[in-house]
């Protein structure tokens, strides 16, 4: 039997259900997969785009605690993050609210709702 992906550290059962909606039912798979193609499809399969969310996936998979990321390594996932969250949502577009919401993005709260 497969081990679901909240066995995966700083992943919960919230986690299974987000996954097995972009169709990754599985640890395993989420491990083959990396952490860029897994968010990647989470976020296609329509979850809101979060920073820490995708950062504390990445300490997960790397055995490491949710909040032990700092500095460099920080800011090169940021880096990461934005380049999925481009592809999948087409840049941002120009939309009147479009600098607001990526303010908010950026400083975690995510798309207003």
């Amino acid at each position: 039997m497969a081990a679901p992906v909240s066995s995966i550290r700083n992943l919960g059962p919230a986690s299974d259900a987000a996954f097995a909606r972009a169709g990754i039912t599985s640890a395993e798979r989420l491990r083959e997969m990396g952490p860029d193609a897994a968010y990647e499809a989470l976020l296609q399969s329509g979850a809101r785009p979060h920073f820490i969310a995708y950062y504390a996936l990445v300490m997960g998979l790397q055995g490491r605690p949710w909040n032990d990321c700092a500095g460099a390594e920080k800011a090169a996932l940021r880096a990461r993050f934005d380049a999925i969250k481009a592809r999948t949502e087409g840049g941002g577009g120009d939309s009147p609210d479009a600098a607001i919401e990526a303010m908010l993005d950026r400083i975690g709260t995510g798309l207003r709702r």
